[in-house]
């Protein structure tokens, strides 16, 4: 299946234009990424003249954390990224990626800070902003105009189901994202003068064996939490936007509906797909490390020494100090988030039916 860079900007042009009347927002944000994109271009070329070791430098052992949006994979990537065991890409080098533009763009970040599309996120599950570390999946959007965030947020509202155009089983691009990653990672090593890339990418779980196959010195740290939790808590994470921006919750309830439903089987559609990898052995599972949610809340230590030996890391005293430190904080705390299952339309009856591989393989 070949879907062009123009099919994807039509289709979403007119898509939004129709559905909220966007015609002229929507213009000028295709005319900021495409300026984005040549200029990034231009500069990234420039990086092998003042940073030439990147031509020769390969990405070795990157640890990777994988996993459904808000199963604690932001948490997890944080944490490690602070506690220096490695770095990752923050927001305003996923939309600027080469090492050179970055090293200009930094001192002026408090003002582009003005005008982040982060403003629309909400920050009732963690921080977000232009230099909060993010999950690298958001670069496709950035670089190709591609990818689970292009269909999570724009291609859902259109009136055919398109899971099929960022489908890597329907149209496979993994030759061009990995080949992006590595690129992208590359610099951001550089810039934090860094060896140890900590990557974030739950658009993995829908290609595990491709990413090992081309990663195959990396290790993965797969987030497995309670679908009955996970499921409209991911919807939250993308309505809440679309309502910052669109007033999705005042929108008719037909519209609503049809779009929530095309999201929910896509979240499901991650879960289970890594899951079919998973029990049919197609992952190679000496280099996967399953971390449930529930032991990150209530066994934060013993997770974290388990953690820190899979990935060969030896802690200093003063991390291992700031482990029985946020182990008492995890043990703690209280979520906040209660979710009406009704107002997605949903029901838990649906959701266990629907997931019921995900609790048979990795929550019993």
């Amino acid at each position: 299946m070949q879907i062009s860079i123009i099919n994807r900007v039509l289709k979403v042009y007119f898509t939004m234009g129709k559905i909220f009347g966007t015609w002229l927002s929507f213009i000028l944000l295709f005319l900021f990424l495409s300026i984005v994109r040549i200029v990034v271009g231009f500069f990234m070329i420039l990086d092998n003249i003042f940073f030439p070791s990147l031509i020769n430098t390969k990405i070795k052992n990157p640890i990777t954390i994988v996993g459904n949006p808000r199963s604690g994979t932001t948490f997890l990537h944080r944490y490690l990224i602070k506690n220096n065991i490695g770095s990752g890409s923050e927001l305003w080098q996923l939309i600027y990626t080469s090492v050179t533009l970055q090293k200009i763009i930094k001192p002026i970040l408090p003002i582009l800070e003005r005008f982040s599309p982060t403003k629309y996120h909400s920050t009732e599950a963690h921080k977000t902003s232009l230099s909060s570390i993010e999950t690298d999946d958001a670069s496709m959007l950035f670089r190709f105009f591609d990818g689970f965030f292009l269909y999570g947020f724009f291609l859902t509202w259109a009136d055919e189901d398109l899971f099929d155009w960022v489908d890597p089983k329907k149209r496979n691009k993994s030759k061009r994202d990995f080949k992006w990653f590595e690129s992208m990672w590359k610099r951001t090593l550089k810039f934090h003068n860094n060896d140890k890339m900590i990557a974030k990418l739950f658009s993995v779980s829908a290609n595990c064996p491709a990413y090992q196959n081309t990663f195959n010195d990396g290790k993965i740290l797969y987030m497995v939490r309670d679908p009955l939790s996970v499921i409209p808590s991911g919807l939250s994470l993308v309505t809440g936007v679309l309502d910052k921006k669109f007033n999705f919750w005042s929108m008719p309830e037909d519209k609503r509906q049809k779009f929530i439903e095309k999201l929910y089987r896509a979240l499901i559609e991650l879960l289970l797909r890594f899951e079919d990898d998973w029990s049919n052995d197609k992952i190679d599972k000496t280099k996967v490390m399953i971390v449930r949610f529930d032991r990150m809340m209530s066994d934060f230590e013993g997770l974290m020494y388990d953690i820190l030996d899979f990935i060969d890391y030896h802690p200093s005293d003063k991390f291992i100090s700031n482990i029985k430190k946020t182990a008492e904080q995890q043990r703690s705390f209280k979520s906040g988030h209660k979710y009406d299952l009704e107002k997605f339309g949903l029901t838990e009856e649906r959701i266990k039916k629907d997931c019921s591989a995900i609790y048979i393989t990795f929550l019993n």
